[in-house]
């Protein structure tokens, strides 16, 4: 168990079905401890940021949608021709839980059973963490799930629709951290995969991964 919840092992034989689930990457925000780029257009690989993390999900068999604020356009044609859709948040500057809340509208329009949330700035994650957080849901591991490396809280996390409204009434600059942490029917979901803690928010640690 960390941050008092349990952590359990991805299920075996268990379909990681993407149906009914709705993947939303976090790209609205102004990359405020990188300088005066958007770091979700800084590249690894020639690859920017951002598109990794799209084609993670996309990787995985999910619908995604791309939440948009600070720099639009230039995040959109960075991931030009892949098969996302598009939400905008036009108050990213109140922070990410503005971002969330756009997340959830998109699932709630989808009439999806849950929501998967990658950041943007994550672009290590495997497809496969995402497919063992997906089949942990189908098995019923519990209705707030996150990855977890090394017994370490990460990223993907997943929410059931039970979880929208306290996902909605989050505020500030944070994500469904609170909501996961304080959900009775809560999980880590336990992962060979160090991606889930790798976040890129200043040069240094994108020179470090270069």
């Amino acid at each position: 168990m960390t941050d008092g919840v349990p952590v359990v092992d991805p299920p075996a034989g268990t379909d990681a079905d993407p149906s009914g689930v709705v993947g939303v990457v976090l790209a609205a925000g102004t990359s405020s401890r990188f300088g005066d780029a958007n770091k979700l257009l800084a590249t690894v690989e020639g690859v920017p940021l951002v598109r990794r993390a799209a084609r993670t999900l996309l990787d995985a068999g999910m619908d995604v949608v791309v939440v948009l604020g600070h720099d639009a356009p230039a995040v959109r044609e960075a991931l030009d021709g892949l098969d996302v859709s598009f939400a905008t948040n036009e108050d990213y500057e109140a922070g990410q839980s503005t971002s969330v809340v756009r997340g959830v509208e998109a699932a709630t329009a989808c009439d999806a059973d849950a929501v998967l949330f990658l950041p943007g700035d994550m672009p290590f994650v495997s497809p496969g963490t995402v497919e063992a957080l997906l089949a942990a849901y189908r098995a019923g591991a519990g209705e707030a799930l996150a990855a977890a490396s090394d017994g370490t809280r990460g990223n993907p996390v997943l929410f059931d629709r039970a979880c929208f409204d306290a996902l909605r009434a989050i505020e500030g600059d944070v994500g469904g951290r609170s909501v996961l942490l304080n959900y009775d029917d809560a999980a880590l979901v336990a992962v060979d995969d160090p991606g889930v803690r790798t976040d890129i928010d200043t040069r240094d640690a994108l020179d470090a991964h270069r």
